[in-house]
């Protein structure tokens, strides 16, 4: 992949962070970089007093300093920066975010030279990642704390993981033969400002939500099929009646996923019912919903993966170098805290439907509870708690963080985004999303098994049969913990992927 500072699709950016692109740096990103670099050395030469350059930082932008303190400035506002907290950004949130930062400087407005891109590139080739505590960022100035980590692994101070072996800064670098980073003036500010830890934790997120989004349209339709419910409500015109574009896709991607049943044929000519309850009828409605709010956050990850987020930026054609705000996390922090909530109602309406198949006054005769011995056995019962509790969880955790806000810096950042913060908690909403879709498909595989020995659609047995090869049916009780996360494993691996449609 050429890093050009161009915008990067989802895709590109998932493909980085899981190890699988090579990465070089566009002829025409070295230009406007080397013509950016130029504008900073003229200006310094000239003895222009430009925020970040040569003055302190903050409430401190009045301090001058003098040419022969620059170097040390840059290089203390990388440690002084450094001291986030918490568990560490996973592998791929890390590589994602290095990711981010070198095509944003790719872009020429933050001038900095060559070389600062050219080692998050060979720190990527080479697997040496920054050990990036997750907690610390309040998403204006950009990713102050989470940055500066990244920063200090270049320098070859702090942590870094060296194929996977957490080890200091400085050795990682050694042993991958890449020489430490010393900051020139204005390097370590280009280094620090910007929103790239919220975009790549929030980003990668909402790349797996889009997975699960079509995911829950597979569970969904192994429900609807275990439960005898009627494809007619994703008839095709009544969604060209109301033309959402993800409620067209999802129903046009349930009709697919259900064409050809044998189930639906048993029971097409003498059923009483008219129509299904909510969390059946009304998928496209739901999930598609779900869909554009995920597009939309989509989009804005991806203008943001090629957007100059540092400040002061250089504009090199006129050699000015202009202070603005274009690090505030604002536009990522709305939309993570948008994405929670439509993640959230997917598994809401997820959560109805398993409910829908154990419940014995609703699941249209299967057992109670999928339990092969009612009674003796609980079968399914706490595996419904457990989604519950999933659901519980992301409920509170889609209280948007974005609306919040705490002055900082002496109230010279006196509004903040929280855009970490809102990141962090739509991961986590993922990942039990994740868990939550399992246990559907747990729990419709079994109600697909009792009405042997007809056979639902093509992809539903298909999925029912990769199901069968993680957890074998229910015959009598067992913990299924161990059954759950199997499957949501898999739903991580992509395992479920091609099945749900998801390309």
């Amino acid at each position: 992949m050429e890093l050009s500072g161009r915008p990067l699709t989802l895709e590109q950016i998932a493909a980085v962070s899981m190890g699988g692109e090579a990465l070089v740096l566009s002829e025409d990103a070295r230009r406007r970089m080397r013509a950016s670099r130029e504008a900073i050395e003229n200006l310094i030469r000239e003895g222009r007093v430009v925020y970040g350059v040569n003055t302190g930082f903050g409430k401190l932008s009045d301090v001058h300093i003098p040419p022969s303190e620059l170097e040390l400035l840059q290089l203390n506002l990388v440690r002084s920066h450094s001291c986030g907290l918490g568990q560490p950004l996973s592998e791929p949130e890390t590589r994602a975010m290095m990711l981010l930062r070198a095509n944003v400087l790719a872009i020429g407005n933050s001038g900095c030279r060559i070389e600062l891109v050219e080692t998050l590139l060979k720190m990527l080739e080479r697997r040496v990642h920054p050990v990036i505590p997750e907690k610390g960022s309040v998403g204006a100035s950009g990713d102050l704390a989470p940055l500066a980590h990244l920063a200090l692994s270049m320098i070859g101070e702090g942590e870094s993981w060296f194929h996977g072996e957490r080890m200091p800064g400085g050795e990682a670098l050694r042993r991958a033969e890449i020489t430490p980073v010393r900051l020139a003036a204005k390097e370590g500010l280009a280094l620090l400002n910007g929103t790239q830890a919220m975009g790549a934790v929030g980003g990668l997120a909402v790349y797996r939500g889009l997975r699960l989004a079509a995911l829950a349209d597979l569970a969904g339709a192994m429900t609807l099929e275990a439960l005898r419910g009627t494809p007619d409500a994703f008839d095709a015109r009544i969604h060209a009646a109301r033309p959402h574009a993800g409620q067209l896709a999802s129903a046009a991607h349930l009709r697919e996923l259900l064409a050809n049943s044998e189930i639906r044929d048993s029971h097409l000519a003498n059923d009483p019912r008219v129509q299904d309850a909510y969390s059946l009828r009304c998928m496209p409605q739901v999930h598609g919903a779900v869909r554009d709010a995920l597009e939309h956050a989509r989009r804005v990850v991806e203008i943001e993966s090629g957007s100059a987020t540092d400040n002061p930026l250089v504009f090199a054609a006129s050699g000015d170098v202009l202070s603005g705000g274009n690090f505030h996390g604002a536009p990522l922090g709305m939309v993570f805290d948008y994405a929670a909530i439509a993640l959230t109602d997917l598994m809401s309406i997820g959560e109805r439907r398993i409910d829908r198949l154990l419940n014995p006054d609703v699941n249209e005769g299967l057992p109670p509870f999928l339990s092969s011995h009612p009674g003796i056995s609980s079968g399914y019962m706490v595996a419904q708690i457990c989604a519950v509790s999933l659901l519980s969880e992301a409920k509170i955790l889609a209280h948007p963080a974005s609306v919040d806000n705490v002055p900082t810096s002496g109230d010279k950042e006196d509004h903040v985004s929280m855009g970490m913060t809102a990141a962090v908690k739509l991961r986590q909403i993922a990942v039990n999303a994740g868990q939550a879709i399992a246990i559907e498909l747990l729990a419709a595989a079994e109600g697909l098994d009792y009405r042997a020995p007809l056979r639902s659609s093509a992809p539903i047995e298909e999925a029912r049969q990769l199901i069968r090869s993680l957890a074998p049916r229910l015959t009598a009780d067992r913990p299924l913990s161990y059954d759950i996360q199997r499957v949501a494993d898999a739903v991580e691996r992509g395992d479920f992927d091609g099945l749900a449609g998801w390309r």
